[in-house]
C-alpha cells in the first residue's frame, strides 16, 4: 500500500532512542516518510509494572477453540489416570460457551506420577485478562484433587500468545496483536478520550498487555491524561521505526508526543500521518491495543477502520438527542465496515444530590442506541469532578482511585470487552472451516445460526477477484471447466470479522466475503462420509 507522506513539518521530532547518535533528533518529516511495506522489525516483548491487582469473581467469558490436549478423547474414554484426570476437570464448564475446559483446549502440560500421586498441568487461557481465571484454577485443584489416588495437585495458569485474526499480510508493527478495540463517538467533548484511557487502564489492571493509540492528530488528548517520564516518541534508526513511550505498563502513542500539540494540515495529509503513526510503531506483543478514534466518520475514521483489522468498537455519547444522532453515524460506519460495536458507554448521564438521582442532560440516549441497533451492552458513566479533574492531571481516575464506583464501572466495561472479543475471535476462527469427511465447506456466519455447505468447486468458481473476471469489460476470464470438480481447499484462514482467504492447490489465494458465501448455491445433497487419511 502506498502511503501518504506530508511534505514538510519542521518543528516536529522524535527522540532517537541511540543517545550517542549524531544529532540526536529526528525530524518528523524522515521518521514518517516510512513504508510499512518495507518496514521490519522484531518486536520487543513489553515489560508491564501493573499498579493494582483484584481478585475477580465476574462471570464472562474467556475461551475460543484451541487445539484439545494430545488424546483427551481418547484418554479420558478409558481407565487410565490421564483419563481420571481429564474427566475430572472436564466437570469445568466455561460459562459463557458451555463447553468444558478440556473441550476447549484449555489443558497443556499433564503430566502424572501414579506412584506418588502427583498431578500437574497448565491451563493456557486464550487472554492473561480473563476476569474468571482464579475461579478456573481453584475448581481445578479441587476437582483433580478428589481423586482417590491423588496426593498433590499442582496448576499453573498462562496464556496464548498474542496473534491477529488477520490472515493478510499486516503491517510489521500489528502482527503481534490480539485484539483492536476502537473507541468512537462521532462527536467530540462527550468523554471519548476519557473512556478509551480508562478502559485501557482497566484491562492492564485486569493482567492483560495493552497499548494505547491517540488517533486524533488535530486535538490529540493522551499528553494531557497520562504523564509518562519520556514524553517524546522514540526512533529506531536502524529499523526506522518507531518506539512508543509508557506509563505505568501500557504503551503510547499520539502525534502529541510527536514534538508538536495538534496538527494544521488538511485531511490526506493527516490520514497518511496516523496510518504510519500506528503500522510503523513497535508494539510488540499486545492483547489489546486500544484506539482513541477522532470525531466524525470521514476521510481519516474510514482509513483508520479499513487499514487495521479491527476486532471491536465500543460506542461513547451523552445524553442529548444531538449526540445520539452523530453516534448514530458511527455505528452505521462501524456495520458497513464489519465492525462489531460491543458496548454503549452514556457519560455525564446523572449526579446524586441530597439522596435524589438527578438527570441534567435529559435520559434515554444511550438505551435508544443499544435499542436501535442491538449493542448487547450499556454502561452509565456519572457527573463526577473526580472523573474530569483525573483527566487533566495525568493519572486517569481507574489508576487514582481503584476501588471507586467509577473504577467499577470500567471493571465491568472491561470484562465486557475481553468477552465480547472472545466471542467474536471464536465465532470468526469457525466460521468457514473444510471438513475432509464429506469434502465440503462448512459455513457459519457469526451472528448467524444458519449453517449450510457448499461444494469447494463452486466456490472456487465464484471467486471475483480481477484473475477471474475482466474489472473493465465484467467478462469472465475464469471458465467453469478451469477448474476440476475434486478440488480442496488447502488453507482457510480469517481475513477479520467479514471474509476469509482460501487457498487452492494452484497457488491462487481467495478472499471470500461472508455476504458473497452467503449467495453461493448450497450443497443439497450431503456426500457420504469418508475416511481421513491422516
Amino acid at each position: 500500500m502506498q502511503l501518504l507522506h506530508a511534505p514538510s513539518w519542521p518543528h516536529l521530532s522524535f527522540q532517537t532512542s541511540d543517545r550517542n547518535s549524531k544529532g540526536g533528533l529526528l525530524s518528523l518529516e524522515k521518521c514518517l516518510q516510512l513504508s510499512t511495506a518495507n518496514c521490519s522489525f522484531q518486536p520487543q516483548k513489553l515489560e508491564r509494572s501493573i499498579w493494582v491487582s483484584h481478585k475477580r469473581n465476574f462471570f464472562s467469558f474467556c475461551a475460543t477453540k484451541a487445539t484439545s490436549v494430545e488424546a483427551g478423547s481418547s484418554a479420558a474414554s478409558s481407565g487410565t489416570a490421564e483419563g481420571d484426570v481429564l474427566k475430572a476437570l472436564s466437570q469445568i464448564i466455561d460459562p459463557d460457551f458451555g463447553t468444558d475446559i478440556v473441550t476447549c483446549g484449555f489443558v497443556k502440560d499433564l503430566l502424572i506420577d501414579e506412584a506418588s500421586g502427583e498431578v500437574s498441568f497448565r491451563l493456557e487461557l486464550t487472554t492473561p485478562a480473563c476476569p474468571i481465571k482464579d475461579m478456573f484454577e481453584q475448581q481445578a485443584n479441587e476437582v483433580v484433587a478428589r481423586l482417590p489416588w491423588v496426593k498433590k495437585v499442582a496448576v499453573t495458569m498462562s496464556a496464548q500468545p498474542a496473534k491477529p485474526i488477520f490472515a493478510g499480510d499486516l503491517p510489521a508493527g500489528l502482527r503481534r496483536i490480539s485484539n483492536i478495540v476502537a473507541v468512537s463517538s462521532c462527536k467530540g467533548g462527550v468523554g471519548k478520550s476519557t473512556v478509551a484511557v480508562n478502559l485501557a487502564y482497566t484491562l492492564a489492571g485486569m493482567g492483560a498487555r495493552v497499548g494505547v493509540f491517540d488517533a486524533d492528530v488535530y486535538g490529540p488528548s493522551l499528553p494531557t491524561m497520562v504523564s509518562p517520564e519520556n514524553r517524546l516518541l522514540e526512533m529506531n534508526p536502524e529499523k526506522r521505526t518507531i518506539i512508543p513511550t509508557d506509563y505505568l505498563g501500557v504503551k503510547l502513542v499520539s502525534f502529541g508526543f510527536a514534538g508538536q500539540g495538534r496538527a494544521i494540515m488538511r485531511g490526506p495529509m493527516v490520514s497518511g500521518v496516523i496510518d504510519q503513526l500506528l503500522t510503523t510503531s513497535e508494539w510488540g506483543e499486545l492483547d489489546y491495543l486500544v484506539i482513541d478514534m477522532p470525531p466524525g466518520t470521514g476521510d481519516i475514521q474510514l482509513t483508520l477502520c479499513q487499514v487495521v483489522p479491527l476486532t471491536a468498537a465500543v460506542i461513547v455519547t451523552t445524553p442529548q438527542k444531538l449526540a445520539f444522532i452523530d453516534v448514530a453515524k458511527g455505528v452505521r460506519m462501524f456495520s458497513k465496515l464489519k465492525v462489531p460495536c460491543v458496548a454503549v458507554v452514556e457519560n455525564m448521564s446523572h449526579f446524586d444530590a441530597d439522596g435524589k438521582r438527578y438527570y441534567p442532560f435529559g435520559r434515554g440516549s444511550g438505551s435508544q442506541v443499544v435499542q436501535q441497533f442491538g449493542i448487547p451492552h450499556l454502561f452509565d458513566l456519572p457527573i463526577r469532578p473526580t472523573l474530569s479533574a483525573s483527566g487533566d492531571s495525568g493519572t486517569p481516575e481507574v489508576v487514582a482511585d481503584p476501588q471507586g464506583e467509577v473504577a467499577q464501572t470500567f471493571q465491568n466495561l472491561g470484562v465486557c470487552v475481553v468477552q465480547q472479543c472472545a466471542k467474536i475471535r471464536q465465532q470468526v476462527s469457525t466460521a468457514v472451516t473444510y471438513d475432509k469427511s464429506i469434502k465440503a465447506i462448512r459455513i457459519k456466519v457469526p451472528d448467524s445460526e444458519e449453517e449450510f455447505l457448499l461444494h469447494p468447486a463452486t466456490v472456487r468458481r465464484n471467486d471475483h477477484s480481477a484473475q477471474s473476471v475482466d474489472e473493465w469489460t465484467g467478462e469472465q476470464k475464469l471458465q467453469y471447466g478451469d477448474i476440476p470438480e475434486d478440488i480442496e481447499p488447502e488453507e482457510i484462514r480469517p481475513m477479520g470479522n467479514y471474509a476469509v482467504s482460501i487457498t487452492w492447490p494452484d497457488g491462487f489465494s481467495q478472499i471470500a466475503p461472508y455476504d458473497q458465501l452467503q449467495m453461493i448455491e448450497r450443497l443439497v445433497d450431503v456426500p457420504q462420509p469418508t475416511a481421513v487419511q491422516s
